[in-house]
Protein backbone atom coordinates (compact mmCIF):
# COMPACT_ATOMS: atom_id res chain seq x y z
CA UNK A 1 0.00 0.00 0.00
CA UNK A 2 3.13 2.67 0.75
CA UNK A 3 4.59 1.96 -2.34
CA UNK A 4 1.04 2.56 -3.80
CA UNK A 5 1.27 5.57 -2.38
CA UNK A 6 4.98 6.45 -3.57
CA UNK A 7 3.55 5.76 -7.45
CA UNK A 8 0.90 8.23 -7.33
CA UNK A 9 2.00 11.10 -5.60
CA UNK A 10 4.96 10.56 -8.06
CA UNK A 11 2.29 10.15 -11.11
CA UNK A 12 0.90 13.59 -9.29
CA UNK A 13 4.31 15.44 -9.64
CA UNK A 14 5.06 14.61 -13.36
CA UNK A 15 1.48 15.40 -14.08
CA UNK A 16 1.73 18.98 -12.71
CA UNK A 17 4.29 19.56 -15.25
CA UNK A 18 1.95 18.24 -17.95
CA UNK A 19 -0.48 20.50 -16.72
CA UNK A 20 1.58 23.86 -17.17
CA UNK A 21 2.13 22.14 -20.65
CA UNK A 22 -1.33 22.06 -21.98
CA UNK A 23 -2.39 25.10 -19.77
CA UNK A 24 -0.51 27.08 -22.17
CA UNK A 25 -1.95 24.93 -24.78
CA UNK A 26 -5.77 25.37 -23.68
CA UNK A 27 -4.65 29.62 -23.65
CA UNK A 28 -3.43 29.64 -26.79
CA UNK A 29 -6.49 27.83 -28.93
CA UNK A 30 -9.29 29.51 -26.31
CA UNK A 31 -7.85 32.95 -27.48
CA UNK A 32 -6.04 32.79 -30.43
CA UNK A 33 -7.97 29.94 -31.96
CA UNK A 34 -5.25 28.01 -33.53
CA UNK A 35 -4.43 24.24 -32.69
CA UNK A 36 -0.35 24.22 -32.05
CA UNK A 37 1.34 21.01 -33.19
CA UNK A 38 4.18 22.51 -32.34
CA UNK A 39 4.01 23.53 -28.30
CA UNK A 40 5.93 20.64 -27.48
CA UNK A 41 8.83 22.01 -29.37
CA UNK A 42 8.65 25.17 -27.02
CA UNK A 43 9.28 22.74 -24.63
CA UNK A 44 12.08 20.97 -26.16
CA UNK A 45 13.62 24.69 -27.03
CA UNK A 46 13.26 25.52 -23.26
CA UNK A 47 15.04 22.32 -22.53
CA UNK A 48 18.00 22.90 -25.11
CA UNK A 49 18.65 26.40 -23.96
CA UNK A 50 18.72 25.77 -20.02
CA UNK A 51 21.18 22.40 -21.12
CA UNK A 52 23.44 25.27 -22.88
CA UNK A 53 23.49 27.82 -20.04
CA UNK A 54 24.14 25.19 -17.51
CA UNK A 55 26.55 23.44 -20.00
CA UNK A 56 28.49 26.66 -21.47
CA UNK A 57 28.45 29.27 -18.79
CA UNK A 58 27.48 26.65 -15.65
CA UNK A 59 24.26 28.44 -14.82
CA UNK A 60 22.06 26.40 -12.51
CA UNK A 61 19.35 25.70 -13.88
CA UNK A 62 16.65 27.33 -11.60
CA UNK A 63 18.12 30.06 -11.77
CA UNK A 64 18.32 30.34 -15.46
CA UNK A 65 14.57 30.56 -15.46
CA UNK A 66 15.33 34.54 -15.42
CA UNK A 67 16.68 34.06 -18.88
CA UNK A 68 14.87 31.21 -20.67
CA UNK A 69 11.46 32.45 -19.81
CA UNK A 70 11.79 36.06 -21.29
CA UNK A 71 13.29 34.48 -24.00
CA UNK A 72 10.42 31.98 -24.70
CA UNK A 73 7.72 34.88 -23.82
CA UNK A 74 9.36 36.95 -26.92
CA UNK A 75 9.42 33.58 -29.07
CA UNK A 76 5.53 33.10 -28.60
CA UNK A 77 4.96 36.95 -29.89
CA UNK A 78 7.64 36.80 -32.40
CA UNK A 79 5.69 33.02 -33.82
CA UNK A 80 2.36 35.03 -33.40
CA UNK A 81 3.42 37.93 -35.18
CA UNK A 82 5.56 36.49 -38.08
CA UNK A 83 3.75 33.13 -38.65
CA UNK A 84 0.02 32.58 -37.01
CA UNK A 85 -0.68 36.33 -37.38
CA UNK A 86 -0.64 36.81 -41.69
CA UNK A 87 -2.84 33.47 -41.46
CA UNK A 88 -5.09 34.13 -38.68
CA UNK A 89 -8.42 34.24 -40.59
CA UNK A 90 -7.12 30.95 -43.12
CA UNK A 91 -8.34 27.89 -43.17
CA UNK A 92 -7.94 25.12 -40.04
CA UNK A 93 -6.34 22.77 -42.14
CA UNK A 94 -3.94 25.57 -43.31
CA UNK A 95 -3.31 26.54 -39.71
CA UNK A 96 -2.27 22.96 -38.74
CA UNK A 97 0.07 22.57 -41.32
CA UNK A 98 2.00 25.50 -40.51
CA UNK A 99 2.11 24.23 -37.10
CA UNK A 100 3.29 20.73 -38.44
CA UNK A 101 6.14 22.06 -40.52
CA UNK A 102 7.06 24.63 -37.83
CA UNK A 103 7.38 21.42 -35.50
CA UNK A 104 9.75 19.36 -37.68
CA UNK A 105 11.63 22.90 -39.01
CA UNK A 106 12.64 23.46 -34.76
CA UNK A 107 12.97 19.18 -34.26
CA UNK A 108 15.32 18.95 -37.33
CA UNK A 109 17.40 22.34 -36.42
CA UNK A 110 17.69 20.66 -32.95
CA UNK A 111 19.35 17.69 -34.44
CA UNK A 112 21.78 19.90 -36.59
CA UNK A 113 22.97 22.32 -33.79
CA UNK A 114 22.63 19.81 -30.72
CA UNK A 115 22.95 15.89 -32.49
CA UNK A 116 21.16 13.11 -31.77
CA UNK A 117 22.55 12.85 -28.15
CA UNK A 118 20.11 12.69 -25.07
CA UNK A 119 21.01 16.27 -23.54
CA UNK A 120 20.95 16.25 -19.90
CA UNK A 121 21.61 18.58 -16.45
CA UNK A 122 22.95 17.09 -13.19
CA UNK A 123 21.89 18.91 -10.73
CA UNK A 124 23.29 17.34 -6.88
CA UNK A 125 20.83 19.21 -4.89
CA UNK A 126 18.11 18.26 -7.19
CA UNK A 127 18.69 14.56 -7.35
CA UNK A 128 18.74 14.17 -3.13
CA UNK A 129 16.24 12.87 -1.70
CA UNK A 130 13.80 13.99 0.77
CA UNK A 131 10.25 12.48 3.14
CA UNK A 132 7.19 14.10 3.77
CA UNK A 133 4.45 12.23 5.61
CA UNK A 134 6.53 8.73 4.78
CA UNK A 135 6.14 9.44 0.83
CA UNK A 136 9.96 10.12 -0.55
CA UNK A 137 10.71 12.52 -3.49
CA UNK A 138 13.64 14.04 -5.47
CA UNK A 139 13.98 17.95 -4.10
CA UNK A 140 14.09 18.80 -8.14
CA UNK A 141 10.52 16.80 -8.57
CA UNK A 142 8.93 19.25 -5.89
CA UNK A 143 10.33 21.82 -7.52
CA UNK A 144 9.14 21.38 -10.46
CA UNK A 145 5.54 20.20 -8.96
CA UNK A 146 5.25 23.47 -6.55
CA UNK A 147 6.51 25.82 -9.19
CA UNK A 148 3.91 24.17 -11.85
CA UNK A 149 0.93 24.36 -9.98
CA UNK A 150 1.76 27.89 -8.46
CA UNK A 151 2.13 28.95 -12.03
CA UNK A 152 -1.00 27.43 -12.98
CA UNK A 153 -2.86 28.66 -10.47
CA UNK A 154 -1.80 31.90 -11.02
CA UNK A 155 -2.95 31.96 -14.57
CA UNK A 156 -6.15 30.98 -13.81
CA UNK A 157 -6.22 33.84 -11.08
CA UNK A 158 -5.30 36.17 -14.11
CA UNK A 159 -7.62 35.14 -16.44
CA UNK A 160 -10.60 35.24 -13.48
CA UNK A 161 -9.71 38.10 -11.43
CA UNK A 162 -8.26 40.70 -13.65
CA UNK A 163 -8.79 43.45 -16.64
CA UNK A 164 -6.61 41.56 -18.93
CA UNK A 165 -7.67 38.03 -18.72
CA UNK A 166 -11.14 39.70 -18.90
CA UNK A 167 -10.10 40.98 -22.02
CA UNK A 168 -8.51 37.26 -23.28
CA UNK A 169 -11.38 35.69 -22.04
CA UNK A 170 -13.97 38.40 -24.35
CA UNK A 171 -11.29 37.55 -27.53
CA UNK A 172 -12.12 33.53 -26.84
CA UNK A 173 -15.97 34.08 -26.80
CA UNK A 174 -16.05 36.38 -29.68
CA UNK A 175 -13.53 38.24 -31.55
CA UNK A 176 -15.11 40.47 -33.85
CA UNK A 177 -17.19 41.74 -31.07
CA UNK A 178 -14.43 42.75 -29.13
CA UNK A 179 -12.79 44.31 -32.00
CA UNK A 180 -15.79 46.41 -32.34
CA UNK A 181 -15.62 47.96 -28.48
CA UNK A 182 -12.22 48.86 -29.43
CA UNK A 183 -9.91 46.15 -27.81
CA UNK A 184 -6.89 45.81 -29.76
CA UNK A 185 -7.28 42.15 -30.75
CA UNK A 186 -3.74 41.29 -32.28
CA UNK A 187 -2.10 43.14 -29.21
CA UNK A 188 -3.49 40.55 -26.78
CA UNK A 189 -2.91 38.03 -29.83
CA UNK A 190 0.50 38.35 -29.53
CA UNK A 191 0.35 38.51 -25.32
CA UNK A 192 -1.30 35.13 -25.17
CA UNK A 193 0.77 33.55 -27.65
CA UNK A 194 4.13 34.75 -25.57
CA UNK A 195 2.03 33.80 -22.12
CA UNK A 196 1.54 30.35 -23.73
CA UNK A 197 5.68 29.84 -25.02
CA UNK A 198 6.58 30.95 -21.60
CA UNK A 199 4.49 28.26 -19.99
CA UNK A 200 6.48 26.12 -21.88
CA UNK A 201 9.82 27.87 -20.79
CA UNK A 202 9.05 27.64 -17.51
CA UNK A 203 8.24 23.32 -18.13
CA UNK A 204 11.02 23.03 -19.91
CA UNK A 205 13.57 24.29 -17.54
CA UNK A 206 12.05 22.63 -14.54
CA UNK A 207 11.74 18.90 -15.79
CA UNK A 208 15.51 18.97 -17.63
CA UNK A 209 17.02 18.11 -13.99
CA UNK A 210 15.10 14.97 -14.75
CA UNK A 211 14.08 14.75 -17.96
CA UNK A 212 17.09 14.34 -20.99
CA UNK A 213 16.65 16.48 -23.72
CA UNK A 214 16.30 15.24 -27.40
CA UNK A 215 15.54 16.41 -30.67
CA UNK A 216 11.62 14.26 -30.62
CA UNK A 217 11.09 14.94 -26.88
CA UNK A 218 8.99 17.84 -28.55
CA UNK A 219 6.45 15.39 -29.87
CA UNK A 220 5.67 13.54 -26.86
CA UNK A 221 5.06 16.59 -25.09
CA UNK A 222 2.66 17.99 -27.50
CA UNK A 223 0.74 14.50 -27.35
CA UNK A 224 0.56 14.77 -23.96
CA UNK A 225 -0.41 18.29 -23.92
CA UNK A 226 -3.20 17.32 -26.29
CA UNK A 227 -4.33 14.28 -24.79
CA UNK A 228 -4.90 16.45 -20.89
CA UNK A 229 -6.53 19.01 -23.03
CA UNK A 230 -9.41 16.84 -24.54
CA UNK A 231 -9.32 15.08 -21.09
CA UNK A 232 -9.81 18.01 -19.06
CA UNK A 233 -12.08 19.97 -21.84
CA UNK A 234 -10.82 22.23 -24.46
CA UNK A 235 -10.81 25.63 -22.93
CA UNK A 236 -11.00 24.42 -19.50
CA UNK A 237 -7.86 25.49 -17.30
CA UNK A 238 -9.29 24.06 -14.41
CA UNK A 239 -9.52 20.79 -16.38
CA UNK A 240 -6.43 20.64 -17.22
CA UNK A 241 -4.75 21.03 -14.33
CA UNK A 242 -6.79 17.82 -12.88
CA UNK A 243 -6.22 16.22 -16.67
CA UNK A 244 -2.30 16.56 -16.08
CA UNK A 245 -2.32 15.06 -12.93
CA UNK A 246 -4.43 12.44 -13.61
CA UNK A 247 -2.58 11.36 -16.25
CA UNK A 248 0.81 11.67 -14.48
CA UNK A 249 -1.08 9.10 -12.17
CA UNK A 250 -2.01 6.62 -14.81
CA UNK A 251 1.36 7.08 -16.82
CA UNK A 252 3.38 6.21 -13.97
CA UNK A 253 1.20 3.29 -12.24
CA UNK A 254 1.13 1.59 -15.74
CA UNK A 255 5.02 1.95 -15.83
CA UNK A 256 5.23 0.86 -12.41
CA UNK A 257 3.16 -2.39 -11.95
CA UNK A 258 2.59 -3.53 -15.70
CA UNK A 259 5.34 -2.27 -17.96
CA UNK A 260 7.08 0.93 -18.87
CA UNK A 261 6.46 0.09 -22.48
CA UNK A 262 3.09 0.24 -22.08
CA UNK A 263 3.01 3.83 -20.27
CA UNK A 264 2.32 5.62 -23.56
CA UNK A 265 -0.42 2.54 -24.56
CA UNK A 266 -2.42 3.31 -21.52
CA UNK A 267 -2.10 7.03 -21.97
CA UNK A 268 -4.04 6.58 -25.12
CA UNK A 269 -6.47 3.96 -23.76
CA UNK A 270 -7.57 6.60 -21.78
CA UNK A 271 -7.70 9.38 -24.31
CA UNK A 272 -9.81 6.98 -26.40
CA UNK A 273 -12.31 6.22 -23.58
CA UNK A 274 -12.64 9.23 -22.72
CA UNK A 275 -13.46 10.75 -26.53
CA UNK A 276 -16.12 7.52 -27.03
CA UNK A 277 -17.81 8.46 -23.60
CA UNK A 278 -17.78 12.19 -22.85
CA UNK A 279 -15.86 13.91 -26.29
CA UNK A 280 -16.12 17.26 -24.63
CA UNK A 281 -13.89 15.98 -22.13
CA UNK A 282 -14.52 14.83 -18.43
CA UNK A 283 -15.32 18.50 -17.32
CA UNK A 284 -17.32 19.42 -20.55
CA UNK A 285 -18.86 22.96 -21.22
CA UNK A 286 -16.35 23.61 -24.03
CA UNK A 287 -16.73 21.54 -26.83
CA UNK A 288 -19.48 24.21 -28.98
CA UNK A 289 -16.35 26.47 -28.24
CA UNK A 290 -13.80 24.37 -29.71
CA UNK A 291 -16.32 23.91 -32.83
CA UNK A 292 -16.44 27.83 -33.02
CA UNK A 293 -12.58 27.99 -33.02
CA UNK A 294 -12.00 25.47 -35.95
CA UNK A 295 -14.90 27.62 -38.24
Amino acid sequence: MDYLVQTVVAGLMLGGVYALVAVGLNLIFGVVKIINFAHGELVMMAMYMTWWLWNSWNLNPYLSLVIVTPTMFLFGVLLQKVMIGPMQNSSPIMKIFATLGLSVLLQNLALFVFGGQFRSVSIPWAEQNTTILGVSATYGRITAFVVALALVLGLFLLMNRTLIGTVLRSLAEDRETAGLIGIPVQRYYLLAMGLGAALTGVAGTLIIPFQAAYPLVGAHFTLLAFVVVVLGGLGNMAGSLIGGLLLGIVETVVGTYIDPALQQVAVFVVFILVLIVRPQGIFGGSARNAEVGLK
